[in-house]
């Protein structure tokens, strides 16, 4: 027997007690019998809320313990905009060297070097960028 069928057994059982004991005293004490069992009801209802209530709680913690162990999702306007001026600052010196040792090559390795870092730090803040909503892969996951 599961809590609730226990629960629901014990409720018919007290129901029934309150009936037998109604025919043994009378209709004189039909208010306290009914405020008894209403009672008992309410207490059971009670404990149903609480264990719900715990149960929600717990998932809303796991929930934010999840979200605390993901990256930072919250980085500032300011971060990224720092981020994209060194980005761009920095590329005009490597340019130069990278295209005056190595001419295009050089150039494109430099350039592979400052989108692959860029492409990382926008990843970061946004993890779940190029993923479906609806929880399928993208064709080119497969």
């Amino acid at each position: 027997m599961t809590g609730m069928e226990a629960g629901d057994a014990d409720l018919k059982k007290d129901l029934n007690a309150t009936l037998q004991a109604r025919r043994d005293l009378g209709d004189e004490y039909d208010s306290a019998l009914v405020d008894s069992f209403l009672e008992k009801v309410e207490q059971r209802l009670d404990g149903a809320v609480d264990r719900r209530v715990r149960r929600q709680l717990a998932e809303q913690q796991m929930t934010v313990a999840r979200d605390a162990r993901s990256p930072r999702a919250t980085d500032s306007w300011g971060e990224r905009f720092g981020f994209g001026i060194v980005s761009l600052v920095l590329a005009v010196p490597l340019s130069a060297i990278g295209g005056g040792v190595a001419h295009l090559p050089g150039l494109l390795v430099a350039w592979t070097g400052i989108v692959g870092i860029n492409a990382v730090q926008a990843l970061r803040q946004h993890p779940g960028f190029g993923r479906r909503t609806d929880g399928t892969k993208p064709d080119w996951e497969d």
